[in-house]
């Protein structure tokens, strides 16, 4: 199962990424977007969207790659990582929902897929 959340983790990161590419483009509207509060660009494409300047998404890809060789490897391992992507999940949540009330579905998802890896390891 943390195989099955993993390859989700990477699919929706990978589409946060397609979406923070095509933000700017004139005739580009993300699924996600459906209200000016409920937009998964509005969050993709903010300040917070990155870190140390890398997006978010890209930590992501790394971490859910990562916990599908850690199943196979070092099992003992994704409960410290989950663990960090659940907190940071938390801040990410918290920006989101709190300072820039929005709502993002593919962020939520992440967050989702986060607890669950954590739940599961």
């Amino acid at each position: 199962m943390l195989i099955v959340l993993a390859t989700l983790g990477i699919l929706i990161s990978i589409y946060a990424l397609y979406v923070e590419k095509h933000a700017n483009a004139k005739d580009y509207r993300a699924f996600c977007d459906v209200h000016d509060n409920i937009s998964c660009t509005r969050s993709l494409t903010s300040k917070e969207s990155r870190t140390f300047g890398w997006h978010n998404a890209t930590y992501g890809l790394i971490f859910y790659a990562l916990i599908i060789v850690l199943t196979y490897t070092y099992a003992q391992f994704i409960f410290p990582l989950a663990l960090i992507s659940v907190l940071y999940s938390a801040y990410l949540a918290y920006v989101q929902y709190v300072k820039q009330k929005n709502f993002c579905l593919v962020c939520t998802l992440s967050y989702l897929i986060n607890l669950g890896i954590l739940a599961l390891s």
